[in-house]
């Protein structure tokens, strides 16, 4: 028996949670040096077996323990305790960060107009900039993407048909390419047919030419709050307006909230927009259940319901969760996604399932751009037909895990007491809550001059105020030198800032 199970409750016991319980012990017995720096801790089903606990609630024992910098995991070998490095080690963590709702949950916030879109723009622009750490915008690590594969693949398509990868295709698009989407989708919970899917230029023109077939200028759009600056900014161009909905940093948008919206706006709200696996910026995911309440609560409205599965093929679990869209009986849900995240965000290769909206989504794709470029979709088509997505997933998702918990980690222990981060179960952001006395858009200024970005929380919501302290960072480029650059923040977020960018005399 493990010096851990022998002073462990058994599964009967019920004062307080039992995995909080097991990570409390292990974590006693690395403080005390019973688990030394770099030793491994006993594997989770030796542990399961001894304590009589679930597999289940040892990893999330374990994974408490991750969260709070104590332990980490190796592929194929086990959990050890951490060795800090020299600057994470001269701080103690400040709790153990927990992220909280912005604000309260239970009703919508109303109506505003978003500022200029001068410092979205200016993320974006920053974000090719080579000399910089790319922590602000959402963009994937090319490191970690097949692009010679891809490359290769493109090219060869290319020359054995020259004619036909020059020529136009007119939506819904390239066949073979939506005939792969139509099989990757059963694991999302969903079957269609490669008919009833249209080829995009991303995602992102997915959910422009959604929001065009089911809306009119003036109307109304919910939307979680916070939620990607890119779509905000899409919406107010399209003359539309939106209502945001607080969303919960771990079960996403609020239903509560939601079906106040509806009550308040009667008749005004034309569209519903969720991000429903991995929210753009929080790491949200929506739990089944509560998808399903959200697509029979709409459909009684009759409001469509756009639905964004960016980042669902980036889990960090076992399996995929499933979309929304598997609850959908009448067409009333209009799934977009794209490979921009997981394989080639140049390629601009997405979709959409619009329901019973097809028929205008495919006319909108023909008086916007006629097609989405050919070659690109048979290079993308390709590649999943030979079953090299899969085994890139594999290795992606495993790698995502890892750096999103160690930067997690990282934030934890090199911010202010007091910071909070999300602990996201997919993807590769993360949500900071700074202490109030940190003003994210000043920090942008000082980032940029110590070589690095962050994505400032107010850029995420039509109310800034609300996030003046919050900023968006990304994982992927997780290294050595992302957490020197941690440190460096932390260390600005120790002052307060003021907007020109000078740090405020104490």
């Amino acid at each position: 028996m493990t010096a851990v199970a022998a002073s462990m409750p058994t599964a009967g016991a019920d004062d307080g949670l039992l995995y909080e319980q097991v990570a409390a012990r292990v974590g006693r017995l690395i403080a005390e040096g019973a688990f030394g720096p770099g030793e491994r801790v006993p594997s989770v089903r030796r542990l399961s077996r001894e304590m009589r606990v679930s597999v289940s609630t040892v990893v999330e024992a374990y994974r408490r323990l991750e969260n709070q910098g104590r332990i980490e995991a190796r592929p194929q070998s086990g959990y050890y305790v951490r060795k800090l490095s020299p600057s994470a080690a001269r701080r103690p963590a400040s709790g153990d960060g927990a992220l909280t709702p912005d604000w309260p949950l239970s009703a919508p916030l109303p109506p505003a107009a978003l500022g200029s879109p001068e410092m979205a723009l200016r993320l974006m622009r920053d974000s090719s900039d080579p000399r910089l750490l790319q922590l602000g915008a959402a963009i994937p690590n090319p490191e970690l993407l097949p692009l010679e594969r891809l490359h290769r693949t493109l090219a060869r398509v290319i020359r054995e048909s020259p004619t036909e990868s020059a020529a136009y295709d007119i939506p819904p698009g390239y066949a073979p390419l939506r005939a792969q989407i139509a099989k990757r989708l059963v694991s999302s919970g969903v079957t269609l047919g490669p008919d009833e899917i249209v080829t995009t230029c991303g995602a992102h023109e997915a959910i422009y030419l959604c929001l065009r077939a089911v809306c009119r200028p003036g109307d109304l759009v919910a939307v979680e709050s916070p939620f990607f600056y890119g779509i905000l900014h899409m919406i107010e161009g399209l003359g539309l307006r939106t209502v945001e909905i607080p969303a919960h940093p771990r079960d996403g948008i609020s239903l509560e909230a939601l079906t106040l919206a509806l009550e308040r706006h009667p008749g005004e709200i034309k569209a519903c927009l969720v991000i429903s696996n991995y929210n753009n910026p929080l790491g949200s995911r929506v739990p089944e259940d509560r998808k399903k309440a959200l697509v029979d609560m709409l459909e009684a409205a009759n409001v469509p319901l756009i639905e964004d599965d960016l980042y669902g093929d980036l889990t960090h679990e076992e399996e995929r969760p499933v979309v929304a869209k598997k609850f959908d009986r009448t067409g009333n849900v209009l799934l977009c996604s794209s490979f921009s995240k997981c394989l080639a965000p140049g390629y601009r290769v997405g979709w959409v399932a619009p329901g019973r909206w097809r028929a205008q989504v495919e006319r909108l794709k023909m008086t916007t751009n006629v097609g989405t470029p050919t070659p690109n979709q048979w290079a993308v088509a390709e590649y999943l037909a030979d079953g090299g997505y899969d085994r890139h997933l594999r290795r992606i998702r495993r790698e995502y895990a890892r750096r999103t918990r160690a930067m997690g980690r990282a934030v934890r222990a090199l911010f202010p007491a007091g910071t909070r981060v999300s602990d996201p179960l997919g993807g590769y952001v993360l949500w900071v809550q700074m202490p109030e006395s940190v003003d994210a858009l000043a920090l942008y200024e000082q980032a940029l001059k110590i070589g690095v970005t962050i994505a400032p929380g107010p850029l995420f919501s039509a109310h800034p105020a609300k996030l003046s302290h919050c900023a968006r960072l990304n994982a992927a480029f997780w290294s050595p030198r992302a957490e020197e650059a941690l440190e460096g923040l932390g260390r600005l977020c120790e002052r307060p800032i003021s907007r020109g960018g000078a740090a405020r005399p104490d």
